[in-house]
């Protein structure tokens, strides 16, 4: 097929070529971003399910860098490698929930090596790759567009479970503004198949261990406001990683609390990673496009909520991105301004 018939294919038609493409191949990877986080977890998951209970046939890899321990109880969740068995290319190979391959890290070269290739992500920063591609913005998650590309009668107990944790991930259990009245709706439809929503919530999103609690306490101890209290920062250092005997994904939640602090209108967390480099995750409220700041530094994300990976001094970084939030919130001013002068003229 020509790369301009697909790219002029509905979505009813993209969705039988999805189906077709399972159906001839043999051997089928499945991949996500690096540091996978809900979402993609329970996409890559939700995908490996409804294929290997429909084709028990295929020959189908997931893979992905190892997950945290809360994600465990998840049907298939010990089926999650590192290794490509076979020196041969795949013969389908699903990109999920990442914006560009190089989002793939280590798993990029299987990706483009295969004979076909297939990416589904929501990410608007994604310009389009692969063969065959699912790529809608305004979805909540990658979940909610697997979600519209399976066939409800297909969709087993186990996959509910794993797209709806996924949802539930990238929409703050629900409270984040890209919820929308197809994603409620496309979880109700999941909870139809008999899932516990209330278990997954509290296992995958809320729980945290001891250790953790300690780490979110220190963070938010150790937090400074700028901008006049418009800009809330932490900083996890490697000693702290070695001090408390973590990784970071025991830092899941921080960035969240630090967000939700009265007046503030963006959260930076920085963490130092092995190699001196500073991880940055950015939250925002109503003013502040952080993904917009995340592409300068060469990361992506969502308005809301990206990040990126920085070398340098850690409260240069700050700095950096508390200017770039000040032009924002100036820009964002003089546009209220703008707008309030032309009504009173």
């Amino acid at each position: 097929m020509s790369t301009d018939k697909r790219e002029n294919m509905t979505f009813a038609e993209r969705k039988k070529e999805f189906e077709l493409q399972i159906q001839n191949a043999e051997t089928i990877a499945i991949s996500g971003h690096m540091n996978p986080d809900g979402d993609c977890i329970g996409s890559c998951l939700g995908l490996y399910t409804y294929i290997v209970e429909q084709y028990p046939e295929k020959q189908v890899t997931l893979l992905l860098e190892p997950v945290q321990e809360k994600f465990s109880f998840l049907k298939y969740a010990d089926q999650i490698t590192q290794k490509k068995e076979s020196t041969e290319p795949y013969d389908l190979f699903f990109s999920l929930d990442c914006s560009d391959t190089e989002r793939l890290h280590e798993f990029k070269k299987y990706f483009e090596e295969a004979k076909y290739k297939i990416c589904v992500d929501h990410h608007f920063t994604n310009q389009g790759f692969g063969d065959l591609q699912f790529i809608v913005p305004d979805a909540s998650s990658t979940c909610e567009v697997l979600f519209s590309m399976f066939d409800w009668e297909k969709i087993s107990l186990a996959c509910a479970q794993d797209l709806y944790m996924g949802i539930v991930h990238d929409t703050g259990v629900f409270k984040h503004t890209n919820t929308t009245r197809k994603t409620m709706e496309t979880a109700g439809a999941l909870l139809e198949k008999g899932i516990h929503s209330e278990d997954i919530i509290d296992r995958t999103f809320y729980k945290k261990s001891y250790v953790q609690n300690q780490i979110l306490g220190r963070a938010l101890m150790e937090s400074i406001v700028l901008l006049h209290g418009k800009v809330i920062f932490s900083i996890i250092r490697k000693r702290d990683f070695d001090f408390y005997g973590i990784n970071s994904s025991d830092l899941d939640g921080i960035i969240d609390q630090l967000r939700v602090t009265e007046g503030i209108e963006c959260a930076i967390l920085l963490y130092e990673k092995e190699d001196g480099n500073f991880k940055v995750s950015m939250r925002s409220n109503d003013a502040v496009d952080v993904s917009a700041i995340a592409q300068i530094f060469g990361g992506g994300g969502h308005i809301k909520a990206a990040g990126c990976t920085v070398h340098g001094q850690p409260r240069d970084i700050v700095m950096n991105i508390t200017h770039m939030v000040e032009h924002q919130l100036n820009e964002s001013g003089e546009k209220q301004e703008s707008i309030y002068d032309k009504r009173n003229s």
